[in-house]
């Protein structure tokens, strides 16, 4: 699995798993074809995103302008807690690559307002956090 396909999987589960309060199991499960094997990647990003939620959607909270996490799309939150997760935890990979890599995520799911939506958000986040874009 690579990390296009474990983001896209990961952002699946995250979703689910916000939509019907399931399990992080269950929601592993539902999302990944037969045979499909779990990536390290994969498996980083539903667990820390799940572990560090609290804290990123009070990260994210603070950038919504008009807006509460509880108003967002199902789609748009689980793609931006896990891109936030990436950015901030992961080191190996650049910023600007889980950016752009969200918004293309966020455009597949819902079009392009969602990835608009996502990449406000995110730009918003960035720049309050301090993040360099080209970390690596």
């Amino acid at each position: 699995m690579n990390r296009r396909v474990a983001r896209l999987r990961a952002a699946q589960a995250l979703y689910q798993m916000d939509l019907t309060n399931s399990d992080i199991e269950s929601a592993i499960e539902s999302v990944l074809d037969d045979n499909e094997e779990q990536s390290e990647f994969f498996k980083q990003l539903i667990y820390g995103t799940t572990e560090k939620r609290e804290k990123i959607d009070e990260t994210i909270s603070v950038n919504l302008k008009g807006w509460t996490i509880s108003r967002m799309g199902h789609v748009d939150r689980a793609i931006i807690r896990m891109a936030m997760f990436e950015m901030l935890e992961v080191e190996d990979i650049p910023v600007n690559v889980t950016f752009n890599e969200a918004i293309e995520l966020a455009k597949a799911f819902g079009g392009e307002e969602a990835g608009r939506f996502v990449n406000g958000v995110l730009s918003k986040s960035i720049e309050t956090l301090n993040l360099d874009r080209k970390r690596n």
